[in-house]
């Protein structure tokens, strides 16, 4: 190899290390001689082959279809229904001892489900029987498609908030029913298509663009104004706004005193404080978690008992009044899908659907790892989906795993997705034979419930974690929730997924670039700032670029680097200590390189040369060593421009200079 080539071999190559050639520099004596590794290309792949690759990265990085490699057509049959339908994974296994565990916990939940399905539909300004109706056909569509064991599926506080707060601000309830009805189904539709096309195409990357520091916000802000919005029920309020923002709300609680109702405060207040009390006995003590888990049936037994009686002393507390007997009527009628109002109902489905599709895979997702098992996120996916599509055909709005439920359910023993199917059945009972019983239930241990159920998701540990840890997720926390107060819902997640996607871009074009020092006695090269054993390499600039190069940061990276030489031959000058000699960039994290990448790193070299110095790269990875490779980059490059590592690149480049006169 002489001079102008470079340290370069194919991966068919089976040498591992260069001798430095005798014509390519003085000669020195054998116990001198250096060894150094080639730095090789990666294997030769045709186009096809690279993009079945990254497609197959992409889309299928947890390689779903292993199971049928070398398998009969029998096998494969077996394993494709239960990729579709996990039921027919555990369901051969299943034994009477799982299900006396499972109706346990599923009679637990139904506890849990029947009152907060009536409350969440109030919420979402839905007949409350729709909240039943939403705990009946769900669950069962989920224990058939679901792969979570634990997941408690039914109407949840957040969807409710946000399909309530959209659609109601087009079109009121009390004025058009039917057409919100209708709008209602659609935005369910659209949910569940939209949630499932993210399963069955496996885009499920997209819901990861609300971060975590965006949904603690969301969560606390919508827990807020969830919370004072109950105020209606809880001072007796009858004339109360429908907005969702704090100033409107607050407005209305104290433009309407007149409506106050003292025996509903109090009767309001004390059920309040009885299932606050609750849930901290539950939070504290785990092992008493049914006591929390019965606390709101409970309460509505008491309250609706409590009113009837009072009935007559009382007649100013506002009751549920009229609930139709019967299971879900079917809603397929009522999709709406013509008309001036479709595009709200569509923007609300997609919106409602990330919101439960992050809530129900993350809940899943936390049990899941309780109990050592995994959880399929496309298959969650899928079943969320269908299970939407399916209930907005039977009178069902947005469902999916709801943390309250799901943690009763994990605490009371669930052992299968049959937990799901027996709070069905309790609920198919209730509807059919249980519904005159609520006649009485009054509207403020309704309101009641969802402020209990909710303040759970107001997490400042979380966003004191955040302020500590990085900033500008405490940014995107503050932005999400302080939108939903005095903005609306919708805006303020909009902002906080833009602050998100801002600091995402941020990273990307200005990425970390960091001077790298020798430890003593070692081979090893790390940060000078966080480690006070490394050392400067006379003689060198050691940079390291922590991202990929290409047309979002070559420009910026090119200009920081000539401020790394500037800076250093100014500190070179300062000190008196030896002159620069040699910059060489440690590629070891650079992933990946477009043409303006390799543009920049030519341009660099070229502008290195005019100030007398030389230029190296340090081990780049075989995406970006084929692409300097193809472009020529390489040959323009010497001999001793290409290196496997940082240490090998100074001992070499050190042995060169000693050897020249």
């Amino acid at each position: 190899m002489g001079i102008g080539s470079n340290r370069v071999e194919n991966f068919e190559c089976r040498e591992t290390v260069l001798t430095i050639p005798a014509e390519a520099m003085p000669p020195l004596p054998p116990q001198q001689e250096e060894e150094v590794h080639k730095v090789c290309l990666p294997p030769k792949q045709t186009t096809f082959q690279k993009l079945k690759h990254k497609l197959s990265e992409v889309f299928f990085p947890d390689d779903p279809f292993y199971k049928f490699q070398n398998q009969s057509w029998l096998r494969k049959v077996i394993f494709g229904l239960q990729s579709l339908f996990p039921v027919f994974e555990w369901g051969p296994d299943y034994t009477l001892a799982l299900f006396k565990s499972d109706i346990v916990s599923g009679l637990t939940i139904a506890s849990l489900a029947i009152p907060q399905g009536i409350s969440y539909a109030k919420l979402a300004n839905l007949p409350p029987i729709i909240g039943l109706y939403s705990s009946f056909v769900p669950p069962l569509i989920y224990s058939i498609l679901g792969s979570s064991r634990h997941l408690a599926v039914g109407p949840v506080s957040i969807a409710s908030l946000v399909m309530g707060s959209m659609i109601t601000e087009a079109v009121s309830y009390n004025e058009q029913p039917t057409l919100y009805l209708k709008l209602a189904f659609t935005a369910t539709f659209f949910a569940g298509v939209f949630q499932a096309s993210l399963g069955l195409l496996r885009l499920g990357f997209v819901i990861d663009f609300l971060s975590k520091a965006t949904l603690v916000g969301f969560m606390a802000g919508a827990a807020v104004i969830v919370s004072l919005q109950q105020l209606k029920g809880l001072l007796g309020i009858s004339h109360f706004t429908s907005k969702m923002q704090l100033i409107p709300v607050m407005s209305s609680v104290f433009h309407r005193k007149d409506e106050w109702s003292w025996q509903t405060i109090v009767l309001g207040f004390i059920f309040l404080l009885i299932l606050l009390g609750t849930r901290h006995i539950s939070i504290k003590k785990p092992k008493l978690f049914w006591i929390s888990a019965a606390a709101p049936l409970t309460s509505v037994i008491l309250s609706t008992l409590l009113v009837f009686l009072l009935r007559e002393k009382a007649p100013g507390i506002s009751v549920i009044g009229h609930l139709p007997k019967g299971i879900n009527p079917p809603s397929l009628n009522m999709l709406y899908f013509t008309g001036p109002q479709l595009a709200l109902a569509i923007k609300t489905g997609i919106i409602s659907g990330i919101l439960s599709l992050t809530e129900g895979i993350a809940v899943g997702r936390t049990f899941a790892g309780l109990k050592n098992y995994q959880v399929d996120g496309n298959k969650e996916m899928m079943a969320i989906g269908f299970m939407n599509m399916a209930g907005s055909c039977s009178s069902c709005y947005v469902t999916t795993g709801s943390f309250s439920r799901s943690a009763v359910n994990y605490n009371a023993g669930a052992q299968t997705a049959i937990s799901n199917v027996v709070m069905s059945a309790a609920v198919l009972i209730t509807l059919l034979f249980l519904m005159p019983l609520f006649h009485y239930t009054p509207n403020f241990i309704l309101a009641a419930i969802i402020i209990t159920a909710v303040i759970g998701l107001i997490d400042y540990q979380a966003a004191c974690r955040l302020w500590k840890v990085d900033k500008l997720d405490f940014v995107a926390c503050v932005c999400s929730f302080f939108g939903i107060l005095f903005i609306s819902v919708p805006m303020g997640l909009a902002i906080a997924v833009g602050v998100s996607v801002f600091k995402i871009l941020l990273h990307v074009t200005r990425p970390n670039t960091i001077v790298l020092g020798n430890i003593s006695g070692t081979q090893i090269f790390q940060n000078l700032d966080r480690y006070r054993d490394a050392s400067r390499v006379p003689s060198f600039l050691i940079l390291a670029v922590e991202s990929p190069i290409y047309f979002a940061n070559s420009t910026y990276l090119q200009e920081r680097i000539l401020r790394w030489v500037r800076e250093e031959e100014e500190r070179v000058k300062a000190t008196n200590d030896s002159p620069l000699k040699c910059v060489i960039l440690d590629m070891t994290a650079v992933t990946s390189i477009d043409t303006s990448g390799i543009e920049t790193v030519c341009e660099l070299r070229k502008m290195l040369m005019q100030k007398s110095l030389q230029f190296v790269l340090a081990n780049p990875g075989g995406n970006t060593m084929e692409k300097l490779h193809k472009s020529d980059a390489l040959e323009r490059f010497e001999f001793n421009g290409l290196y496997l590592s940082v240490g090998e690149a100074v001992k070499d480049i050190s042995s060169l200079w000693k050897r020249l006169p």
